[in-house]
């Protein structure tokens, strides 16, 4: 056992690896970040210029670097394929969302990952947003008495592009988020019913989805990810046999992150969300407050760490991320037939 940091790449300097991961990173302690693996020279140039570490061409090369683990964000069809390349060289991995494309190829990394003794992880970062860690601590009080109705959303109106074709479409891009944050609520689900739209002339990724589960609990969880909806809902608004929580707002820590802000420029006002963001308990025209949580990606990685180290669990079993991507498998079933698809 060492304190020692671990020694981590980044695979991909995209949207996801420079402001969702690097910054992270780079803010963490426990992490030695030693550069980033792309081929394309304008991202080299990018990780050069803002990062002030190497770039690598290849996986292999993180490793004979000396890196024990790897952060994998790059496009969603690739990281079933890099992901088991990284276990093959001994590298740790966290994988970003969504996991896999279906939960086959979601099932056979986390089995080579149990196989070859190495750890894997999924960065299902949502669980640490300041609105779900809200509505978790709300339901821990009995605030709410017992989650009956789960609605959640991310929507927004920009149909033009559209969904980014890194992220695989609405389903897998915000799914992955929705249906995870869904069943850490409400648990296994039994019955899956969707709807999706592409564009007007059916082609192209699914841009406007819409998600229903019948938990084994009896609650329902009403999902909703969409890049044309002019009119975007609550993010949250969960039901409880007492109350409901509505919160309006996404948690601000992207926006931090995107605007060069980091867990080490913020310090202790990291992950802060502002009282006029915090949403409300209401019971009927009873209506109070909700002090937010504080936002938490910051954790993500420590605890990471800590896994490596043998300390505490992996902060995401990968499991998890096969049950989303069977649910996930369910609902493009759904969506195609027509029909409420049964899971056993």
């Amino acid at each position: 056992m060492t304190d020692a940091p671990i020694r981590i790449g980044l695979a991909g300097y995209g949207f996801g690896g420079r402001y969702f991961h690097a910054p992270l990173l780079a803010s963490t302690p426990d992490c030695e970040f030693l550069g980033v693996v792309t081929a394309s020279p304008e991202r080299r140039k990018q990780v050069a210029d803002e990062l002030n570490r190497p770039a690598y061409d290849s996986l292999e090369a993180l490793a004979r670097a000396g890196a024990e683990a790897v952060a994998i964000s790059t496009p969603a069809d690739t990281h079933v394929p890099l992901a088991q390349e990284a276990l093959r060289l001994g590298l740790a991995v966290v994988c970003d969302k969504p996991f896999a494309l279906d939960a086959a190829s979601a099932r056979e990394t986390t089995e080579l990952a149990e196989q070859l003794r190495v750890p894997l992880t999924v960065y299902q970062n949502r669980r640490w947003d300041s609105d779900f860690l809200t509505l978790r601590r709300l339901l821990a009080e009995g605030a709410l008495g017992t989650l009956t109705r789960f609605e959640s959303r991310f929507e927004r109106f920009q149909p033009e592009p559209g969904p980014p074709a890194a992220g695989g479409g609405t389903l897998l891009d915000f799914g992955s988020h929705l249906v995870d944050q869904a069943l850490v609520l409400s648990g296994p689900v039994e019955r899956v019913y969707a709807e999706m739209r592409s564009r007007e002339n059916g082609e192209g990724l699914d841009e406007d989805v819409f998600v229903a589960l019948t938990h084994q609990s009896g609650a329902l969880s009403h999902l909703s990810g969409s890049w044309r909806q002019g009119a975007p809902g609550p993010r949250f608004r969960a039901t409880g046999t007492t109350g409901t929580y509505v919160v309006d707002g996404v948690d601000g820590q992207e926006d931090l992150l995107v605007a060069g802000a980091s867990p080490a420029s913020e310090g202790e006002r990291w992950g802060i969300e502002p009282e006029p963001r915090w949403g409300q308990v209401l019971r009927g025209d009873h209506t109070e407050p909700a002090p937010s949580a504080r936002g938490e990606w910051d954790l993500f990685y420590p605890a990471f760490a800590a896994a490596l180290r043998g300390t505490r669990p992996l902060p995401v079993d990968p499991w998890d991320a096969v049950t989303t991507a069977t649910v996930l498998d369910a609902a493009r079933t759904s969506a195609a037939t027509g029909e409420v698809v049964r899971l056993p």
